[in-house]
């Protein structure tokens, strides 16, 4: 058989099962329903802390800082959320309605249930607030924070670019703390750690799912009986799924509720790894129970545990990145009630609910086009590959967690979709075991152009590449920029 027959579809072909949105998520996109909305939540932002602050002597701060909160909230929802979801929804395991329904929810849980009540100030040590002169300078360099990261992610947003609303508020910070107190009060040791998770998080990422999508393809997909090395390995991925999950929320997700240290943590990951991989591997046999030998039949298996991916990974992300929206907005709300700057403050619950409502309102008015853009465009997922982008995102975390890295979950996942398109790429051109096995049964699927085609088709979009990529380059430089102009136009209206 000559290499004409290996031939994949095309790119266009490749990308082109995209899923319709739901009329739901179709009406709010629809002209100014949306941003009408969004404007209704942030009005009424302002009016509960007015009512929560009367009284206080500088609750104008208060109340003008909580519809910055909210605004910063709407537009996390609006880019950062689509990592959890987006895979699962390019994967066809779900459809966008669901996927809305599931990340809201869990997304608001994780905030109100294990969100962090206590905060740093400073955004994990950017500036020292010593080195601020006073509390009313603090106030209006956390102002700029707050408005030249929401704005920064707004705009990424619009033109399609998921980014790091960590990095985006880390960068506000910083610009803020140079233009109030000088470059000396910037913790640049910190910052270096931080630029260097710009490349380590996405390559980790990508490096994991790859070899996950690897191993599904050597040991499932490329087999003769697809089915019997399903029942064998499927349970496997599973339990692994359980244990890096598990031991993800105890370390980064469950620090309201209890403290595990990494040890614990791992040991815990491990009991549910055993536990899920008893329970899962008779149910997987029975499921798989007169499916026929194909890989349509393999995606089905794949496709539950990879909605209960998606709403772990979403309630993870609620815990920790509500900090992102209300951390400023918290320090904000301290300095004005005590007076003084601190270095950690407790989050007021009300705080926490504007953060938890803002991200949820902001994933279901204008999620879908970033669940799109990293589901469906940037290459084709299925079930099993939008897996190994999940098992990824909790696997780095926990590396990057035991190597004291700070990294972005957004860095993590939309690395991982590009690891398994890359991967894609080179195992469609190289893999002998492939060239093999499509050797044995000719299909339509393998009937195609001919070798020249096969060693230069793509199966990533570059141009998305290239944009997402100068976005994470420049989210911490352009949101500090950002925030030293806005920070002076406040300081100067003072």
């Amino acid at each position: 058989m000559s290499d004409k027959n290996l031939q994949k579809p095309t790119l266009d072909k490749d990308l082109a099962k995209v899923v319709h949105l739901e009329q739901a998520s179709g009406f709010v996109s629809k002209g100014f329903a949306g941003q009408g909305i969004a404007l209704t939540f942030l009005v009424l932002v302002g009016v509960i802390a007015a009512v929560l602050t009367e009284g206080y002597s500088g609750s104008i701060f208060i109340v003008a800082a909580a519809v910055l909160g909210g605004y910063m909230a709407l537009n996390i929802g609006a880019n950062d959320v689509a990592n959890n979801v987006g895979p699962a929804v390019g994967a066809n395991a779900m459809t966008m309605t669901t996927a809305l329904i599931i990340a809201a929810i869990f997304e608001s849980a994780g905030a109100l249930l294990a969100g962090g009540d206590v905060v740093s100030t400073i955004s994990k040590g950017i500036i020292d607030p010593a080195a601020v002169a006073s509390a009313e300078i603090f106030v209006w360099a956390m102002m700029a924070a707050l408005v030249s990261s929401a704005l920064w992610v707004n705009l990424a947003t619009w033109v399609g670019a998921p980014v790091s609303t960590t990095h985006s508020v880390v960068g506000g910070v910083m610009g803020a703390g140079i233009a109030a107190a000088g470059f000396s009060a910037v913790n640049w040791a910190t910052m270096s750690k931080i630029a260097a998770s710009w490349v380590i998080s996405p390559v980790l990422g990508g490096v994991i799912a790859a070899l996950f999508l690897w191993f599904i393809k050597h040991n499932i997909i490329y087999r003769k009986d697809k089915i019997a090395a399903a029942r064998r390995w499927v349970p496997v991925l599973i339990a692994i799924m359980a244990g890096a999950f598990a031991t993800y929320l105890s370390t980064k997700g469950l620090k309201k509720i209890i403290k595990i240290d990494l040890q614990t943590a791992i040991l815990i990951g491990l009991v549910a790894a055993g536990l899920l991989y008893a329970i899962t591997k008779p149910l997987i046999r029975k499921q798989s129970e007169g499916m026929e030998n194909r890989n349509q039949s393999l995606r089905k298996l794949f496709s539950i545990p990879l909605i209960f991916s998606a709403a772990l990974l979403s309630f993870a992300h609620g815990a920790n990145d509500v900090a992102n929206a209300v951390g400023p907005l918290a320090a904000i709300v301290h300095t004005v009630e005590a007076g003084d700057v601190a270095t950690k403050v407790s989050i007021p619950f009300w705080v926490m609910i504007i953060g938890a409502f803002g991200i949820s309102f902001g994933l279901l008015l204008f999620g879908p086009k970033l669940i799109k853009m990293v589901g469906e465009q940037i290459t084709k997922l299925n079930p099993m590959r939008a897996y190994c982008v999940a098992l990824a995102a909790a696997i780095t975390v926990i590396i990057a967690s035991w190597l004291g890295l700070p990294v972005s979950s957004t860095h993590i996942a939309v690395g991982g979709v590009f690891g398994v398109g890359f991967f894609r790429e080179y195992y469609t051109k190289n893999s002998k075991r492939r060239l093999a096995f499509a050797k044995l049964g000719s299909t339509t699927e393998v009937k195609r152009l001919g070798s020249e085609e096969i060693r230069h088709r793509k199966l990533v979009r570059r141009s998305h590449f290239l944009t997402i990529a100068a976005a994470w380059v420049i989210t911490v430089p352009a949101a500090a920029i950002m925030s030293m102009i806005v920070f002076h136009i406040l300081n100067s209206l003072a």
